[in-house]
């Protein structure tokens, strides 16, 4: 028998960021690094956030701190002005759209925008205008993502694709087969059996971080995996496309081939790879945004999760940096934490590190 009592988990405060940037995010009061860290004057005995319309204080009367309870502990009361103690304007609205995303998520059938505003107390014109700023798309764009979701889920789960249809909620057939080749990269049926019937083209060689594998389809490359022995690469490949067909490949495709792996040498060179890049609706955002980041500079997941409109979703940038098979073409490298230091990299910390410092000495 389990007892009532259980141990609550241990819950580390989040990392300081650099002070020199949180006091330009105070300067510039800048309310998108709100929860990042509040600040606390000296010589008015209260604390912030960065966007506080409250006079700028002098540099040397401000004190830095990760949470409202360690400035409280340190002594320092919430301004009256931004009141750091309770949500911002943007957690608020966060709350409200992450409600209506659990809404769109647990509905049989996508609910209309009049049914999402008016369960968020809002006018639909002003629900929409919110849920886009906050999750970067329509209501009606992510209600699609989602199905878009299910269809892959059903299409693995289900025993047949009439099945699959109707458990990923599409009403009529129809509307499921024309979306299937943007969502899928293929047909149902191919995608229902691991990729049968698809021709995939692929060449493993050593380079100077291991060994590499280079796949592609007709479409463009769908996978640069990096790894320590050749054969754990073709079985994850192989994991991948249980039932395509891979070939190796021919002269033609060994240039492509050797394009992506003078990618992999020079990462700061660009290089102009036709690409297969097959992921949710969210990962591939998350992979576009990390794909302008310049070579020799790095982004933090936050900042990421920001730039695509996710405030908060700092975790699922960092998941969908962990799916990614496309190593230094999407470059997942130049995503570090907030306090810029190298957090885990889907091919070993190592790498990343090697990389990194490769772009900062091309």
């Amino acid at each position: 028998m389990m007892s009532d009592m259980q141990t609550s988990p241990i819950i580390e405060n989040p990392p300081l960021p650099d002070e020199d940037d949180c006091w330009t995010a105070v300067v510039e009061r800048d309310a998108d690094a709100a929860g990042e860290f509040f600040y606390a004057v000296l010589t008015t005995g209260v604390y912030c956030r960065p966007g506080c319309p409250a006079r700028l204080p002098l540099r040397e009367n401000v004190r830095f701190h990760a949470t409202c309870a360690d400035a409280e502990e340190a002594g320092f009361r919430p301004c009256r002005r931004c009141k750091p103690d309770e949500p911002s304007p943007a957690e608020k609205r966060s709350q409200l759209v992450e409600a209506a995303c659990r809404l769109i998520e647990f509905s049989e059938n996508p609910p209309s925008l009049e049914e999402l505003a008016r369960n968020a107390d809002m006018s639909p014109y002003h629900f929409h205008r919110v849920f886009k700023s906050v999750t970067g798309c329509t209501p009606k764009a992510y209600a699609s993502a989602h199905q878009s979701g299910r269809m892959r889920e059903s299409l693995r789960d289900s025993g047949t694709i009439t099945e699959a249809i109707y458990d990923a909620g599409f009403n009529s057939p129809s509307r499921f087969y024309a979306k299937a080749p943007e969502t899928l990269g293929m047909s149902p049926a191919n995608f229902q059996g691991g990729g049968k019937g698809e021709k995939i083209r692929f060449a493993v060689a050593d380079c100077s971080l291991g060994a590499i594998l280079i796949a592609a389809t007709e479409k463009g490359v769908c996978a640069i995996l990096l790894g320590d022995r050749p054969e754990s690469l073709v079985d994850d490949l192989e994991n991948r496309f249980p039932s395509a067909k891979l070939v190796a490949g021919d002269p033609e495709f060994e240039a492509l081939a050797s394009r992506a792996i003078g990618q992999v040498e020079t990462p700061a060179n660009a290089v102009d790879l036709p690409l297969d890049i097959r992921g949710t609706a969210f990962q591939q955002k998350v992979w576009n945004a990390i794909r302008k980041i310049p070579p020799g500079k790095t982004e933090s997941y936050g900042q990421i999760a920001n730039r695509i409109g996710a405030a908060g979703a700092a975790r699922a940038v960092a998941g969908a940096c962990a799916a990614n098979p496309l190593a230094v073409a999407v470059p997942c490298h130049r995503v570090v934490r907030n306090d810029g230091s190298l957090s885990g990299y889907r091919w070993g910390i190592e790498r990343k590190r090697t990389l990194l410092k490769r772009e900062a000495n091309p």
